[in-house]
Formats: C-alpha cells, structure tokens, sequence
C-alpha cells in the first residue's frame, strides 16, 4: 500500500520521548506498507460513523489512519485520553 504521512502526524512523533513506543510506531509503519489489504493489519479497528477512518491500538497511544483510494494516510498518533477529541 502507499502510505502517506500529515503534518500532524509528524509533529505527533516529533513529541514522543520512549525509543521502544518510537520502535513499534516504525514497524507498524513497515507493517502497513508491506500489507495488501485492511484486512491483514493487527489491532486495526474502523472509526464507528467514519467511512474511511481507522485507528491502531499502541499501547496507551492510538495512530489515526485514513484510507483513501488505496491509499493510508497517518493523520495523529495520540495518547488514548487525546486521540478522540482531535481525530478525525
């Protein structure tokens, strides 16, 4: 899949201090590349009321995703107590 990042996402990262939570959120984005489908991702989960929105658990932090046309787009990473007031 193609994969596409928002500036917010990568201020969202830019913020986060824990190597390992950095080390997950870096596989999980080599994981959504190498996927061929929605379908195959762990701990993926769609938005209720949201066509396109999707969010990946990650320990306290949630990744806001969007799928558009075959395309992800990385929107926000949060933690659990943000993720909802600021995505979608």
């Amino acid at each position: 899949m193609n994969v596409h990042f928002e500036r917010s996402f990568l201020r969202d990262i830019r913020k986060i201090r824990d190597k390992q939570l950095l080390d997950q959120i870096e596989k999980i984005i080599t994981d959504v590349k190498q996927a061929e489908s929605l379908d195959v991702m762990r701990n993926l989960k769609k938005l209720q009321g949201y066509n396109t929105f999707y969010r990946i658990r990650l320990r306290d932090y949630r990744l806001g995703l969007e799928y558009m046309d075959g395309d992800i787009v990385f929107v926000r990473i949060l933690h659990r107590r943000d993720i909802y007031r600021y995505f979608p």
